[in-house]
């Protein structure tokens, strides 16, 4: 028993009989309402190794005959068989791979495929076969006397040359039926001749030579002249000549076909490539839509995150993780009043607060009041905070230049002072103020620090202030016995919450303010502000970033528009690789892989596109903004998905393609 491939197994009735064998072939065309017969009534037996030439009229029927046995048709009744396997009865895969396996053709139009090489349009089938043989390709080119010519397109080569290529290419899978549908008929004399040798040199060899010709002298050539005449045949004329039977290839095992797996998807992303450049400005503007989305789908996501991070900066000056405790409102005749200068919380309530809450990391005892500030001629009119040194914790307040108070300068109350970015501007100028004697309300203070700049924080300016120790503030500066807030920072901004809790539980042991409401304090959280903020801005940006994908989506319906040009403008293509082989689910693959590699070039120049927005948004708003890695995944995702969801149609439509109506195409 031998094998035909590793798809089909001969059996033995057929071991040594017919390969091909027809009986009762009808062909109908169906024209609207019209029926046009091809084929009536045909019946055929061809021998392995025979050398048959299909004569006949134009309008014969005898083109139709090859394409049925070549399986590019199928026969509208009638059975036909195929080295002994019913052809009714296999599927459009199992015909492809006996195409590419069994079968070789040679097309009048020679159908080459426009800037590609003699070696590589040689070298074509062997992508649906699952091998790659570079050397045989060459080999074949010598045999056929272009050796000198691989490199060569088909637009650098003659007729003939071009007929020779073809040939080349039938053979580069070790055909067993060679199938030459008109080969002289688009060439001169001398190069008919030269191809009709090749054909009986390969005939010698035992390969089944069928060709279709209505030149005479083309037919005496071969061995078995059939005559086809109005769908029928006509005349069977037989040389008296020995057939033998060709040694059949060894069967091909599952390693190369997994092998062949990698040389499709190769050849699929080479042949994207080279169809895309093919077109290079209907290319630049296909992927004009996908460049624009992910660009502004890039660029919108880091102008939102660099807005998100701005204000989390801001709020964090403030003190993200900031709890500010007050006195609450008191009923004085039967209304609700704030407490106001009535307060009872003390510098000790702050400290008690840090040794009995480890969720604390910082607390300040705050009060404050307006006041002149005056250096030389220079003075203004500012907040004065007195504060504890923990404020330098709690409000992120590093001096920029100078130092921060110490609890030893507070508790002696020393008349020391940090200011505010803005007072120093006003009274100072360029001058560093730091060892300058200033005066707060005639009182003088020494300028140990200024703070770093916070900006505007809504209604007021926050780097207009001055900081000086709390104990200087209440004792040498006010005569306040109490404060007017407690600041709390706590060290894990995931705890605020927690460490409130556990604030109000201490609230019990505080003295209360008389008549005052509940416990007699409230508490301020900012973390809920600052949440409130990233919430409102993470929308903004999911926001942002839908808008900038309805351009990819657009831009995915202009790739799905010219993928579908380019379906009917290589629709022969795609007849002669399904005639080399390539089965629906090939071209099904080659055509979105064109659609995808289409999207994700388009998507790469948009990264860089949302690189140069990135940037020149940074250099617009002053915000730190980068390209996340996050949102290069999005967007290139994104183009792939697009180039699927809107590639699959066009490669579903070029897949369903009927291999001999698509040759045909005009």
């Amino acid at each position: 028993m031998r094998h035909l491939n590793h798809l089909l197994l001969l059996p033995r009735s057929h071991e040594f009989g017919d390969m091909i064998e027809i009986e009762h072939i009808h062909k109908i065309y169906r024209m609207g309402r019209l029926e046009v017969a091809a084929l009536n009534d045909v019946s055929l037996c061809i021998e392995p190794g025979e050398f048959v030439a299909l004569t006949g009229q134009s309008g014969s029927g005898k083109s139709t005959l090859l394409h049925i046995l070549g399986l590019l048709d199928r026969p509208t009744s009638g059975l036909f068989r195929f080295a002994g396997k019913d052809v009714a009865k296999l599927h459009d895969k199992q015909l492809a791979e006996l195409r590419s396996s069994e079968i070789g053709f040679v097309f009048q139009q020679f159908h080459l495929l426009r800037r590609t090489s003699a070696l590589d349009n040689v070298n074509l089938p062997l992508v649906y076969g699952g091998a790659r043989d570079r050397q045989r390709g060459l080999e074949l080119l010598a045999r056929v006397g272009l050796a000198e010519r691989t490199s060569h397109r088909p637009g650098e080569l003659s007729g003939g040359q071009q007929q020779r290529v073809a040939i080349a290419r039938s053979l580069i899978r070790h055909p067993r039926v060679l199938l030459a549908d008109e080969p002289t008929g688009n060439l001169d004399s001398a190069s008919g001749r030269e191809i009709m040798s090749l054909f009986r040199a390969l005939n010698a060899e035992s390969i089944t030579v069928i060709l279709v010709t209505h030149e005479a002298s083309v037919a005496d050539v071969a061995r078995r002249q059939i005559r086809v005449s109005d769908g029928r045949i006509e005349s069977d004329q037989r040389s008296d000549v020995t057939v033998s039977v060709p040694a059949l290839p060894a069967a091909t095992g599952r390693a190369g076909r997994r092998h062949g797996l990698f040389v499709r998807i190769g050849a699929y992303f080479t042949q994207a490539g080279r169809a895309l450049l093919l077109n290079k400005m209907r290319t630049l503007l296909s992927a004009l839509g996908i460049i624009i989305g992910v660009g502004a789908v890039i660029g919108m996501l880091s102008l939102g995150e660099g807005a998100q991070a701005s204000i989390a900066n801001q709020l964090s000056s403030m003190g993200s993780n900031r709890l500010s405790i007050r006195p609450d409102a008191q009923s004085v005749g039967g209304v609700r009043r704030a407490v106001g200068g009535v307060s009872r919380m003390t510098q000790d309530q702050a400290m008690e607060i840090l040794e009995k809450i480890p969720l604390v990391k910082a607390t300040s005892a705050n009060i404050t009041f307006r006041a002149q500030v005056v250096w030389k001629n220079e003075n203004v009119n500012t907040l004065i905070m007195g504060a504890m040194p923990g404020y330098e914790v709690i409000y992120d307040a590093t001096p920029s230049v100078g130092r921060f108070f110490t609890e030893m300068e507070n508790q002696h109350r020393e008349r020391i002072a940090v200011l505010g970015r803005t007072v120093a501007q006003n009274l100072f100028g360029m001058t560093n103020p730091v060892g300058e004697v200033v005066k707060i309300s005639s009182t003088p203070f020494r300028v140990i620090g200024v703070l770093k700049p916070r900006g505007d924080q809504g209604y007021w300016d926050a780097d207009d202030i001055v900081v000086i120790p709390l104990q200087t503030a209440l004792f040498r500066m006010t005569g306040k016995r109490y404060v007017d807030s407690i600041d709390v920072a706590v060290g894990d901004s995931a705890m605020v919450d927690e460490a409130q809790t556990q604030i109000v539980q201490l609230f019990d042991d505080w003295p209360k303010t008389p008549n005052a409401l509940g416990t007699g304090y409230r508490i301020s959280n900012f973390a809920s502000m600052q949440e409130a903020f990233t919430s409102i801005f993470r929308s903004i940006s999911i926001l942002l970033a839908i808008v900038a994908a309805i351009s990819l989506v657009v831009g995915g319906i202009g790739v799905m528009n010219i993928m579908l040009v380019s379906v009917t403008e290589r629709t022969r293509e795609i007849g002669l690789r399904k005639a080399l082989g390539a089965n629906n689910s090939d071209i099904l693959a080659q055509f979105l892989v064109e659609a995808v590699t289409l999207c994700v070039s388009g998507g790469a120049i948009g990264i860089g596109l949302g690189a140069t927005l990135t940037y020149l948004g940074s250099y617009v708003t002053g915000w730190s903004l980068s390209v996340t890695p996050g949102s290069v995944i999005l967007a290139v995702g994104f183009s792939v998905f697009v180039g699927l969801v809107f590639g699959i149609w066009p490669a579903r439509k070029a897949s369903l393609l009927n291999p001999i109506e698509a040759l045909r195409h005009e």
